[in-house]
């Protein structure tokens, strides 16, 4: 798989023969988003609106907000409040405001209940809007007398325009003609001006904020609620898991192709061998509660290798095994005795042995040996001729295998050959002939 790229079939392998244990990490993450959500209580947000009459500034917008959240406001909506043990340091947290749309600030309040959500967030709108005021109030306090005392000088002069108007000889000479011309022109840009500095009055335009209704009362939790943090912890969880046996399947260095194989023992294939799933067998491996956990969820079964191969009948795969035991009686010297090697956890070599033993009957003399691959150790030799490794693909690394082979070699046993012997799917019910011998293992090697 190192060499492989990750296909929805891999995923899908992934699935099928792993979905005990990725079920139960999945419930593992839901677990743990509700224990997260337990460890941080539901809470509950609103907003309330304000509406900035006149024109503004997208950066007098902006200023606005940061007024809106500023220690000031937050610390005279505390004291209004008046919480036990929230202050405005407590409440600045859970305050926020943004320009909605136009002129308009949404301020935001955040509290454990919707009614001290919806209190909050009206009692900053109030105190927002009142230190708004006092500040533009503050900036220029004769901003609301200047324009009221400039109406009164202009009413002034338009009575001083009337009276020299009147004083003057009303058409007799042309020179009281256009005195009177010239009074009426200087009394209509008067008014014009007038007329304009009412349209730009700032007291006028940027008038008084206006607090748009109360908040309304909240009716769900604020993200992330209670199901969402069990939701995201069971999908986390999973997918932790799915991308971890990717990485660990994309790291195995487990030899696959049967040159691999040959090539770190050292010997030549005699052959491949079939051997039929068998799902009824299945037992955990080693004894002890771990082995049945283990077991039960299914972190045994390889989901690494591709799906076993549907395979021929019993005949054909009783023919591999004759033709393997053909070869080894034609390779070997008189007496034609052999050590079958297998891995101790490769169940599929085990039985693949014992098949062999039991089609090869005396001739050659078989007797299998299971060896641990963390520290093999293997029988002196005695009246062996050599040493046949049996093992299933990707199940060993190069190392292990190179330590079989030396121990082998400690032992002074040649390895003569190797079978590799694969899982397949039968056909058909095993029929006639004689069933695999039982197989004892013993660190010294043990009869078939």
């Amino acid at each position: 798989m190192s060499d492989d790229t990750i296909r929805l079939v891999t995923i899908g392998r992934i699935l099928r023969r792993r979905w005990r244990v990725l079920a139960v990490l999945a419930v593992v993450g839901a677990l743990a988003g509700y224990g997260i959500s337990v460890l941080f209580p539901p809470r509950y947000t609103t907003s309330a609106s304000v509406l900035l009459p006149g024109a503004w500034e997208e950066r007098e917008l902006l200023t606005q907000t940061q007024i809106a959240t500023s220690s000031v406001v937050v610390d005279r909506a505390a004291a209004q409040l008046d919480w036990t043990g929230v202050g405005g340091s407590e409440l600045q947290d859970q305050v926020s405001a943004k320009n909605a749309e136009g002129n308009i600030i949404k301020i935001s309040g955040t509290a454990e209940t919707p009614e001290r959500a919806q209190r909050l967030a009206d009692e900053v709108a109030r105190q927002f809007v009142a230190y708004a005021k006092a500040v533009m109030g503050d900036a220029d306090p004769d901003a609301t007398i200047r324009p009221e005392a400039l109406r009164q000088l202009v009413a002034q002069t338009n009575r001083k325009i009337t009276e020299l108007a009147d004083a003057a000889d009303p058409g007799r000479t042309v020179e009281s003609v256009q005195a009177r011309t010239q009074l009426e022109k200087l009394r209509t840009t008067l008014q014009e001006a007038m007329d304009k500095l009412e349209e730009v009055d700032p007291a006028s335009d940027k008038g008084a904020m206006v607090v748009m209704g109360p908040a309304a009362l909240p009716r769900g939790e604020a993200p992330p609620t209670r199901t969402q943090l069990i939701v995201a912890g069971t999908l986390l969880f999973f997918l932790v898991a799915v991308i971890g046996h990717l990485t660990a399947a994309r790291m195995s260095s487990r030899l696959r192709t049967e040159q691999e194989i040959t090539k770190a023992l050292g010997a030549a294939l005699l052959g491949t061998v079939d051997v039929p799933g068998d799902r009824t067998g299945h037992r955990p491996r080693g004894s002890g509660p771990g082995a049945w956990v283990r077991w039960l969820l299914g972190v045994e079964t390889r989901w690494d290798i591709p799906a076993p191969q549907t395979s021929g009948d019993e005949l054909s795969r009783r023919i591999r095994y004759r033709r393997v035991c053909a070869r080894l009686r034609d390779g070997l010297p008189s007496p034609r005795r052999l050590l079958i090697v297998v891995p101790d956890d490769d169940d599929t070599a085990r039985r693949a042995a014992a098949r062999l033993v039991a089609e090869a009957g005396s001739d050659p003399l078989l007797r299998v040996v299971g060896v641990a691959v963390t520290r093999p150790l293997l029988p002196d030799r005695d009246t062996e001729s050599g040493v046949l490794v049996v093992l299933s693909p990707a199940s060993r690394t190069a190392e292990e295998l190179a330590g079989i082979a030396e121990a082998c070699a400690d032992a002074k046993h040649e390895v003569v050959g190797i079978v590799v012997a694969g899982t397949v799917r039968a056909r058909t019910k095993r029929s006639a002939g004689r069933p695999p011998a039982a197989v004892r293992h013993d660190a010294t090697g043990g009869s078939a």
